[in-house]
């Protein structure tokens, strides 16, 4: 049997854009890796193994201002970020120190996949994948502009050692009265199975929790509507959906519309389960709050790569890595994320 294991690992990333009076939450866990075995090492049996991750990389944003509506004057030189090419090249090897450290004994070269939020093109991503620390990975690029008022979007990297991609399809979220991340699925062949990666970055808590909740719910139906569709034409497809949700395991978007569920016994073929749930019951989140978790950033997997027969991918677990290079070591954010920029001033994050 191959089996299925998570890992969530440390971000460093501020939600800049939910409600003014939340702006003091901080964001600090999106990596996830999950691995894949043969799981018989006792008796000898050869071990497989593939990681697949979900990262955002905070406002990824390059130094030219190429957005015809001004979206991104921010982060250029003349902007309030000041954002320069030192600050932008730092940023990159940040980010790719971290995503370095998505390995695990099994996954010894890092992750199979790697879904993305926060990205302003195809280009800072192509600048990320070249940077020394993983470039031996040859990463390749999925990509697709998004109509996003903010000018960002998701995306996909992955090693073609592992996944072979058989096709990319965008889906626009019209059901909101903004423009926002398209949702992007991703279909190939991860180490000989077919499965479908959906990544996302649902709309935020601009307004509030429950003003905004209607529009994460759209997302969420969006995803059953994609993955039902995924099903019609494969009913053996495995289906991963991940990314930043701007909600919690427990909220209307993630438990009732996508119908993910805490407990894997109660979770049908067709059917999602999501291990974070019980990860942030124990306390374990992806944004912090004067002490008190939330968990936005998620991987959630269908039934059918959780209750698997012989020789079929299976999941495992799940674990939350806070490696102490990606935090603040004192001041009122010591234990947080380390952030690229704070309180107006820039971090180095």
């Amino acid at each position: 049997m191959k089996i299925f294991c998570i890992f969530d690992r440390f971000n460093t990333r501020l939600l800049s854009t939910i409600d003014p009076m939340l702006k003091k939450y901080i964001a600090a866990a999106a990596a996830l890796v999950l691995a894949l075995s043969s799981f018989a090492q006792s008796s000898g049996a050869k071990v497989q193994a593939a990681g697949i991750a979900f990262y955002n990389l905070e406002n990824l944003f390059d130094t030219i201002p190429n957005n015809p509506l001004g979206r991104d004057l921010e982060y250029t030189p003349g902007g309030s970020n000041q954002w320069d090419s030192r600050k932008y090249n730092n940023k990159l090897h940040n980010l790719s120190e971290a995503i370095a450290s998505f390995t695990t004994r099994m996954t010894p070269i890092g992750p199979a996949i790697i879904g993305v939020s926060e990205i302003e093109n195809i280009t800072v991503l192509q600048d990320l994948v070249a940077q020394p620390a993983i470039k031996d990975w040859n990463l390749q690029i999925c990509h697709h502009d998004s109509p996003d008022r903010r000018g960002v979007d998701v995306g996909l990297l992955y090693n073609p050692r592992y996944f072979k991609v058989e096709n990319v399809t965008n889906h626009r979220l019209t059901a909101v009265p903004y423009a926002t991340r398209d949702q992007m699925c991703v279909v190939g062949s991860l180490m000989g199975q077919r499965i479908a990666v959906i990544v996302n970055h649902w709309p935020s808590r601009l307004g509030g929790q429950e003003k905004s909740s209607p529009n994460r719910e759209a997302a969420a139906a969006l995803n059953v509507a994609i993955a039902d569709s995924l099903w019609r034409i494969d009913p053996t497809i495995g289906v991963i959906t991940m990314g930043d949700m701007n909600d919690d395991p427990q909220d209307k978007s993630c438990a009732k519309v996508l119908g993910a569920k805490k407990d894997p016994k109660k979770v049908g073929e067709h059917e999602f389960y999501n291990p974070f749930w019980k990860m942030l019951d124990d306390g374990i989140g992806t944004l912090a709050y004067k002490s008190s978790w939330n968990l936005f950033d998620q991987i959630i997997i269908s039934g059918n790569l959780v209750h698997t027969p012989e020789n079929q991918w299976h999941f495992l677990k799940s674990i939350v890595h806070n490696h102490d290079f990606l935090k603040d070591t004192e001041g009122n954010r010591q234990g947080y994320p380390k952030l690229t920029f704070a309180a107006g001033s820039s971090h180095n994050g």
